[in-house]
């Protein structure tokens, strides 16, 4: 799986199009980092062009945890029953809603969504849950 975001903006710089992400970088906090930067049409949007959107959860089900990760994955010091959860979170797939989920202010006007994708992977002491619906703006 690939994961990144996308963006997109307009700008009338005259710095070359693989040059971008070098300059924008310099400006960044060290945890964003743009890879790669390419000239779309005009009316491409980033939010409302896009096909699908996965969120992935991590549990880290080891001991001790780690601090580097801390603030970026769970930790469950207690083995969790990986068969039981791949079976569970089918329960996500299909339409539902998430309305207890949606944070207050959000410009979003239905918090029903479909899952059409829903897994639970294991490598070494992480699970990852990864939830993958069609992003479809109407």
């Amino acid at each position: 799986m690939l994961f990144g975001q996308v963006a997109n903006f307009k700008t009338n710089s005259n710095i070359e199009i693989d040059k971008i992400p070098y300059a924008i970088n310099s400006k960044l906090k060290k945890s964003i980092v743009i890879k790669k930067a390419e000239e779309v049409e005009e009316r491409f949007h980033s939010r409302y062009n896009a096909k699908q959107k996965t969120y992935r959860y991590i549990i880290n089900n080891s001991l001790h945890g780690t601090a580097i990760y801390r603030d970026l994955e769970y930790h469950m010091p207690l083995k969790l029953d990986i068969q039981e959860m791949k079976k569970a979170v089918k329960y996500f797939e299909g339409e539902h809603n998430f309305k207890a989920f949606k944070a207050s202010g959000t410009s979003s006007k239905s918090s029903v969504r479909t899952i059409y994708k829903a897994e639970v992977l294991e490598k070494e002491d992480r699970i990852f849950i990864e939830l993958t619906r069609k992003w479809l703006f109407i």
